[in-house]
């Protein structure tokens, strides 16, 4: 039988009561299981973090030593037990490391995606379909008009100038795949990261990812130079530093964040709406529960097919 509290949305974030354990909680707790790394899924000073060993590398970096007192980092597919429940890392698509958590209690499969993409990206391991019960899934993008475009035909728009190009991306997950898309698709392209990028890309290379060429961002290369692309984080983007001229793209699934951009690039590392559609299918669960963005289209799309429940909503 489904258990309607088997999950239940508290500020901390999605507490499970019966494995006494928390889904990337938004404050330190004891038992915390971490999705992917992402500053809003992954906060520090947990007691224990069950995690892969991608997410508890970037973790490490990113909060040093107030990143957890300790991390039990799980391979995909490895069983643990949390109390009466018993959990899984699923490949989830999103990022480098980024898991889907399956969770087995009294024979009932609940199935977290976390954040998760279904488009290709040899930067990370690519999603898994596995049948579960219960599916909560992100639902960041869960519009019917959402519909990615292919990333491909995205990245071909950064050949249609030969100006040096300032690319505004996430310095994990994206900056990565952004880097192997261009190195793949612009050929005449040179790529100069940010120093913060750095110690990301590092962690990608040294398990074992190849995400292509890249060079330490250099001012004094944007002066005599066309063809270059300066990838940096948003903070940088964002900012009003004005001491050279070039085209402003930032990369982002969101059409607000492509408003005032020279070249609209539409790169998301989010399940679309048929993306998700998909999804269900292949999982076929019994219940759908929705986090992280409105589900109110999925409880239109099914109606009485198929039960959905906001567990944000």
């Amino acid at each position: 039988m489904i258990l309607d509290d088997f999950l239940v949305q508290t500020k901390t974030g999605l507490y499970c009561v019966y494995g006494d354990f928390y889904l990337d909680p938004k404050e330190p707790v004891k038992e915390a299981v971490i999705s992917h790394a992402h500053g809003d899924h992954a906060y520090p000073g947990n007691a224990n973090v069950y995690c892969t060993q991608s997410t508890s590398l970037f973790m490490k970096h990113r909060y040093r030593e107030n990143a957890a007192q300790h991390f039990l980092v799980k391979d995909y597919q490895q069983h643990f037990q949390l109390k009466e429940v018993e959990l899984s890392f699923v490949p989830a698509g999103h990022i480098l490391g980024s898991a889907q958590v399956l969770m087995t209690y009294k024979g009932i499969r609940y199935l977290y995606t976390g954040d998760y993409k279904l488009q290709a990206d040899p930067t990370c391991e690519p999603f898994v379909f596995v049948p579960a019960d219960v599916l909560i899934t992100e639902t960041t993008f869960a519009h019917p008009d959402t519909q990615h475009p292919n990333p491909e035909t995205e990245m071909l728009k950064l050949n249609t100038t030969t100006s040096n190009i300032m690319l505004g991306a996430y310095v994990l997950g994206k900056s990565q795949r952004l880097i192997q898309l261009i190195n793949k698709y612009c050929l005449e392209k040179r790529i100069l990261v940010h120093h913060s990028l750095v110690p990301f890309l590092r962690i990608y290379e040294q398990q074992g990812m190849v995400v292509g060429k890249y060079e330490l961002f250099d001012k004094r290369l944007l002066k005599n130079n066309n063809n270059l692309v300066y990838v940096v984080p948003p903070m940088v983007y964002h900012s009003n530093i004005k001491t050279f001229n070039v085209v402003k793209v930032f990369a982002s699934g969101w059409k607000d964040l492509q408003r005032n951009n020279q070249i609209q690039l539409y790169v998301s590392d989010h399940a679309d709406w048929n993306d998700i559609i998909h999804t269900i299918a292949q999982v076929q669960p019994a219940q759908v529960w929705t986090t992280h963005g409105s589900g109110s289209h999925l409880i239109t799309h099914f109606g009485e097919s198929l039960v959905v429940k906001l567990l944000n909503g």
